[in-house]
């Protein structure tokens, strides 16, 4: 089971955070720093597998981020690896070459991805084809939504003239 997924930059930012376990907020604050001050002085070389608490944190970079999923320390490693570079994989089809900023101005959808991906903290869907059709249907669902408002809220505009 994966108990939290933690996106942070190389610069110790946190960019994403999702918890499947329940921590206190001063528990989720000092494993993100525990973790990213872990992860971030590792040399490049070292494996993406790292002991916590009795939990294993598994990491993989990409660009300028980390991407970090904290399992049991039974779990395999390398399958969780595989759902960090399937995530990475969905997010760059989806933005075309995701970048940090793409995860600041739109994190909204980056936690929609991941919901689509794990849900309770397993992997739900491996289907990449099938988690674009869900996004590209909740994209469509928003804009009708804004559409809807926009001419609601024209008339009004036009009522109260």
């Amino acid at each position: 089971m994966i108990h939290f997924v933690l996106l942070i930059s190389r610069q110790g930012k946190v960019r994403l955070t999702k918890w499947y376990s329940p921590y206190s907020q001063k528990e989720r604050n000092k494993a993100i720093r525990e973790i990213s001050g872990m992860v971030l002085s590792r040399a490049p070389k070292l494996c993406n597998f790292v002991e916590w608490r009795g939990h294993k944190i598994v990491y993989k970079r990409y660009a300028s981020l980390y991407f970090c999923m904290c399992i049991d320390e039974e779990d395999n490693e390398l399958e969780v690896l595989e759902i960090i570079h399937h995530f990475v994989e969905i997010l760059d089809r989806y933005f075309g070459s995701v970048c940090e900023l793409d995860l600041i101005f739109n994190f909204h959808k980056a936690y929609y991805i991941l919901d689509e991906l794990l849900i309770a903290g397993e992997l739900q869907e491996s289907s990449k084809k099938t988690i674009a059709r869900l996004i590209a249907a909740q994209d469509s669902l928003v804009e009708t939504a804004k559409e809807e408002a926009s001419s609601i809220s024209n008339i009004i505009a036009q009522a109260t003239k």
